[in-house]
């Protein structure tokens, strides 16, 4: 079964008023230095079992963490209770029970997001980073991050959908949950993700909702099971907290990322084709936000879920990256 991968172990820890379910692999005890990898949406620590493997044989202790909202990890009812800084004070909690002063952070999607935040908050806390498919941007005071998108995206842009509670969830209701995460993995479609308000997200989407070639039936097995069991609400209010985030992070205004860092993503990427976005990355704006990002990579053929879909050459890529420091 995908829940048992091999050389994974699973304990639960008490963080920030809330119980994350982690998994880790590699080296229980000792000095041996510590990789953290935050998923996105939607996503479990399981997103990351290629990199744990290969973390793990080279020495590291990869900790892979269900998100709040996520997996065997607890569900806040509140959706304000899904800041980036609910979920930072998550993973500085977390750091400090893994008992190192200092950890290599590598964050996809949401994760990604996430990580940015933690070494924009908690510097002191993240040795490294390597970051895939979404960039850092500098907080902007002149307007939030909703009237931005909706500026440049338009009001059918996804993001925009899953504002209302329950829209979405009701969208996701209609499909076989097996189906879902078939056509969300399929996505290649290297465009915005609008969705048009006579279709539903699905409808949407370029998959044909066959399994990817990088995933099994028995992955798609584990992640049906255990988002039928908590349904998509805890990863939505990540979306529903964009706002308020950005009304907390005030004093960060214009604030850039110190940590060295990596940043990676796939050319069909729907982040990567964003608009600005590559030229935000290419250009020179990335660069000034993230003055210590000393490479970036854009694999060609690749869409969203790069980690799972080239897990091989992503992991090389991070321990490459971690083994300067």
């Amino acid at each position: 079964m995908a829940a048992t991968v091999e050389g994974v172990r699973h304990r639960a820890v008490e963080a920030n008023g809330v119980r994350l379910h982690v998994a880790e692999a590699g080296p229980e005890e000792g000095g041996a230095p510590v990789v953290l990898l935050l998923h996105g949406f939607p996503d479990l620590w399981y997103g990351w079992r290629h990199q744990m493997a290969a973390l793990a044989a080279r020495g590291y202790r990869a900790v892979a963490p269900d998100l709040r909202g996520y997996g065997d990890s607890d569900s806040p009812p509140d959706a304000s209770s899904y800041t980036t800084f609910h979920v930072v004070g998550d993973l500085v909690a977390l750091i400090s029970d893994l008992g190192q002063p200092q950890v290599f952070v590598v964050g996809h999607d949401w994760g990604a997001i996430v990580a940015w935040q933690l070494c924009l908050l908690r510097p002191d806390l993240v040795r490294a980073l390597v970051n895939l498919s979404v960039v850092y941007h500098p907080r902007r005071p002149e307007m939030s991050p909703l009237q931005a998108i909706r500026a440049v995206c338009g009001e059918d842009y996804y993001m925009c959908r899953f504002q209302e509670p329950g829209v979405a969830e009701a969208e996701f209701a209609l499909y076989d949950i097996k189906s879902v995460f078939k056509k969300t993995f399929g996505m290649r479609k290297p465009a915005a993700l609008i969705l048009p308000k006579d279709k539903s997200f699905f409808d949407s989407l370029d998959s044909d909702g066959t399994c990817p070639p990088w995933l099994s039936e028995e992955d798609i097995s584990y992640y049906a099971e255990k988002f039928a069991k908590t349904g998509f609400t805890g990863g939505f209010n990540y979306y529903r907290c964009i706002n308020r985030s950005w009304e907390l992070s005030a004093p960060w205004t214009g604030a850039q990322i110190k940590v060295p860092s990596k940043f990676i993503v796939g050319d069909l990427d729907i982040t990567y084709n964003a608009p600005g976005v590559p030229d935000y990355i290419h250009k020179g704006g990335f660069k000034a936000s993230v003055p210590n990002l000393e490479d970036v990579v854009v694999m060609e053929g690749v869409s969203h879920f790069i980690n799972q879909e080239k897990p091989n050459e992503v992991s090389d890529h991070i321990c490459e990256f971690f083994s300067k420091f």
